[in-house]
Order: structure tokens, then sequence, then C-alpha cells
């Protein structure tokens, strides 16, 4: 397929598992693809990612809370490809895990600043790109966290459920600009967010915590990076351009009987 050749792609989180698919499945299908992260050091296999998919790579490395840093993503998106046509809005933490009477305002504040702040500033920065080129497409991580409630990270369930509120508003905002706006809502992923997880429940005892987090889910299994890089290529595609404000389960059928 071919649905995003001669198109731009801004993927942040860029470095992570998600971000990592995202890239190389955005530059499989054509796009230029901007690759976008804290972490500077990580961005190289991002690149390769996109260049081993065929694609063209931009890295940028940005703190996704900074305003300037990412108005200057875009703009180096425009400066390199002309144009922005896509924004997959990936970036985001986990934080650390406590009850929620136990977490420290430093480790909240970090949380709702990447998560939330991350994404609202992404959309207000990217959107006016995506109306100068005619029309484009944001996709937000947001998580079944973002749909349910979950013990030991209330400022990320917290976080994601912002990102859920978030781009419902930006799509009845910006439906008649030709932006749309949809969230994907992942259940576990092969992730290091995931490991880090398992690590904190379980300890020595991680692989039994990640048996168990797998028998939850109806499909008994987790999810894999690439599955969610599916997903959001669909919303970002003119195969959804009917779609806009929409949160996206992809769950294994988490979410199905709750």
């Amino acid at each position: 397929m071919s649905r995003f050749t001669g198109r731009v792609a801004i993927v942040t989180g860029a470095a992570g598992g998600i971000g990592l698919a995202a890239c190389a499945r955005f530059a499989s299908e054509g796009a230029s693809v901007v690759a976008v992260d804290l972490a500077s050091a990580d961005l190289g296999a991002a690149v390769a990612a996109i260049e081993g998919a065929g694609g063209t790579a931009l890295s940028v490395p940005a703190d996704v809370t900074n305003s300037a840093q990412v108005a200057g993503y875009v703009n180096a998106a425009r400066e390199a490809f002309g144009r922005v046509d896509v924004l997959f809005n990936n970036a985001g933490i986990e934080g650390t895990y406590a009850p929620m009477i136990e977490y420290s305002e430093e480790s909240f504040d970090q949380v709702i600043a990447v998560n939330v702040r991350g994404v609202w500033l992404g959309i207000k920065y990217a959107a006016p790109a995506m109306i100068a080129s005619g029309g484009g497409s944001i996709v937000n991580t947001a998580s079944v966290a973002g749909l349910l409630g979950s013990r030991g990270i209330s400022p990320y369930s917290a976080s994601k459920h912002a990102v859920a509120g978030l781009t419902k508003s930006a799509a009845l905002e910006l439906a008649t600009s030709g932006v749309r706006v949809n969230a994907v809502c992942p259940a576990p992923i092969e992730t290091r967010m995931m490991r880090s997880l398992e690590a904190y429940i379980g300890g020595d005892d991680a692989d039994d915590i990640r048996k168990r987090f797998a028998e939850r889910l109806p499909v008994q299994r987790y999810g894999e990076p690439h599955e969610v890089a599916a997903l959001v290529a669909f919303l970002a595609s003119d195969e959804a351009s009917y779609i806009t404000g929409s949160l996206y389960p992809i769950d294994g059928g988490f979410t199905a009987g709750r």
C-alpha cells in the first residue's frame, strides 16, 4: 500500500516500541517521517526503522512539554518537507507506581505534563500546519486506562482520560478545517512500559505477573506494537476520512466485558 506517498508524518515518542513500529509503518506506505523523542540517543533506531522501510527520515530531539520545542519539531517538518499531514501524538510515560494517597506531587506533575500537556501542545502547533497543507489527521495515544480506573497508576489513568477528552474536543473544534482527531487505546502491549509494570508488581516473579495479565485478556496474549501501528495508520489515512472524535480500544477484547 502507498496511502502516504507524498505525505509527511510526525511521530512523537518515536524511540519507544509503538513509536518505532509506527515510524516503520508510515515509511513503508510512502511517508516522509519526522521522528521525535526526548531520548535523542535512541532516535538512531527510529531513523533506521524508517530508512529500513524505504522512507525518508528526519530526527528531532524534543521535550513534548516545552512549547518552543514542540513548535520546533513542527517547523522542522515544514522546513524539511514543506508540509505536515499526520501527527501521531504518542509520547507518554507511566510514572511511578503507588497508591493514590502515597503518590508524590512531583511524579504526578511529571505524568500530567508529558501525557496531557504534551498531547495538547502537539495538537496546538500541528493543527495549523495541517490546515495550511489542506488538512490532515492527528492520532493520540490514550489507553484502556483512559477508559477504566486503574489501581496504582492513578495519575497515568487520569492523564489518559484527559487525552480522551482532548481528542473529542479537538475533533469538534477542527471538524470543519479538514483536520481529523482520533485516539487509540491500547491494553497491554509488548513494550518497555509493560516490563516496568510487571517488575514493579512482581519483582523476581515478573514473569508470573506477565502470565496473569495475559490470562485476563480474552485473546490470552499481549498485543504487538505493529498491531497498534496498523490501526494508527488506518486512522491517519484517507480510508478513515469520515472518522473523527473516536476512541479505539486495541485490547484483545479486554474492555468488551467491562
